[in-house]
């Protein structure tokens, strides 16, 4: 059971593993097709299981039968299929909070650890969602998933299409941008911005282009001599840190 197979079927993902089960049940419980459970770990989980309808089918197998079914040793024993959430960027856009209310932007996210860090970052410090632009990985494939301890699938988010398309909704909403660079003009410490917020991070390496910089107020992180960036993840962190203090 490859992830590329579920690409564009019904609209499903895979959640793995206890943790992510119950922040998917707790997410809504009705989005859950099916779950397929280690017959050993059957009993273990029946609380857990409680929580979904009664109409929900749960498969319980022998684990040699779920690693062939999986077509690798899956040590947590537990898997679900759950129909993804079905919200635009300006469904959730319009969602929000109508007084304070802070926004992650993503562009050119492809790496899952990343994505998955993120979200994490963005749920420990109170981000109202997140909007990815078109080129960014999926944050319901299961590393991601796993990465983000279940926040990709407690955190409202939705694709935005281009970087400039997200600028324009958060701008039209009355959302004060901020985009992270190592060449940025303000440093952390100074950034202060209003109740309504957005900050844009990009892919490490090559970052936010340019033309997505000229647009908005531009920060970077002061570092030692010899060191010009941070992992995006952890750039994630100290910022919505600093901006949730």
């Amino acid at each position: 059971m490859r992830e590329r197979d579920l690409a564009g079927r019904d609209g499903l993902y895979v959640a793995e593993g206890r943790v992510v089960l119950e922040k998917a049940i707790d997410a809504d419980p009705g989005a859950i097709v099916s779950v397929l459970v280690a017959a050993h770990r059957a009993d273990s989980l029946a609380g857990v299981l409680a929580g979904l309808p009664a109409a929900t089918p749960v498969y319980a197998a022998a684990q040699g039968a779920m690693d062939q079914v999986v077509g690798f040793p899956i040590h947590r024993g537990i898997l679900a299929l759950v129909r993804r959430p079905n919200l635009t960027a300006e469904g959730l856009i319009a969602g929000l909070p109508a007084g304070r209310a802070l926004v992650v932007s993503l562009v050119g996210i492809a790496n899952h650890d990343n994505m998955g860090g993120v979200f994490r970052n963005a749920a420990a410090f109170g981000a109202a969602g997140l909007l990815l632009d078109d080129s960014c990985c999926d944050p319901l494939y299961r590393k991601a998933i796993r990465v983000s301890v279940g926040a990709a699938l407690t955190l409202p988010f939705a694709r935005g299409g281009s970087a400039h398309a997200m600028l324009d909704r958060l701008e039209a909403a009355g959302f004060e941008a901020c985009a992270l660079s190592p060449a940025g003009a303000t440093t952390l410490s100074e950034l202060s911005l209003g109740p309504r917020a957005a900050v844009l991070f990009g892919a490490e390496g090559p970052g936010l282009p340019a033309h997505v910089l000229a647009r908005v107020r531009t920060v970077r992180i002061p570092m030692a001599g010899g060191f010009d960036s941070l992992n995006v993840a952890t750039t994630s962190g100290i910022v919505l840190h600093h901006l949730s203090s």
